[in-house]
């Protein structure tokens, strides 16, 4: 993360640069360094790639607020879990909720919902990198890209179960995974969420 240029230092324009500046900047610079204009040269390739990889950023105005409050590990996606700056503790996902926190640490305490661990979880955004020449960028094209998802099993329907049978709810946790347990203490009782002993 320390050897990244600043993205407003890439493109050559303040922090408060307007889409338009921002823009304006960043077709100067890929004009200046761009692979066909410079061939061979992997000085060029690299600040092409470092303009590229700038204007992604700046252009778009969340990833941009991201960048601005965070810096790099805001949208680097090899920081931590994507662009999240919790990604890297834990995995908090796409929300830091306390209230969550101490309800599992102290079984219920700061947080009254209680939520389904095998409920379904917001995925995370697929996107790629194509690299394209300066002509294709000015005429136009079309691109034909792969790109490797999690999709559900055609098999099983993504239930676990082999095919023609179905699952069964757990009698001891009803489903849920997990079961309390209560433990009286000197402070009173304590009750935890464990991982259910009879389905696990």
């Amino acid at each position: 993360m320390a050897d990244k240029r600043d993205y407003y230092e890439v493109l050559g324009v303040d922090k408060n640069a307007t889409e338009d500046e921002i823009k304006k900047a960043y077709r100067k610079v890929a004009k200046q360094y761009h692979p066909d204009l410079n061939p061979g040269d992997k000085v060029a390739e690299e600040k092409f790639k470092e303009a590229n990889e700038a204007y992604e950023v700046l252009s778009d105005s969340e990833k941009k607020a991201r960048y601005d409050q965070y810096g790099h590990a805001g949208v680097d996606p090899n920081f931590g879990a994507g662009g999240n700056p919790f990604g890297g503790f834990g995995g908090f996902g796409d929300t830091f909720d306390l209230g969550d926190l101490f309800g599992n640490l102290f079984g219920g305490f700061g947080s009254t919902r209680q939520q389904n661990p095998n409920a379904p979880r917001k995925g995370s955004t697929v996107t790629t990198n194509v690299t394209i020449s300066f002509e294709e960028a000015a005429k136009g094209c079309k691109k034909t890209v792969r790109i490797n998802r999690v999709d559900t099993c055609s098999e099983c329907g993504g239930s676990g179960c082999q095919k023609g049978t179905s699952a069964e709810t757990c009698k001891t946790c009803g489903g849920r995974g997990t079961i309390n347990v209560q433990q009286r203490t000197p402070f009173g009782v304590m009750s935890t969420t464990k991982q259910c002993t009879d389905c696990g």
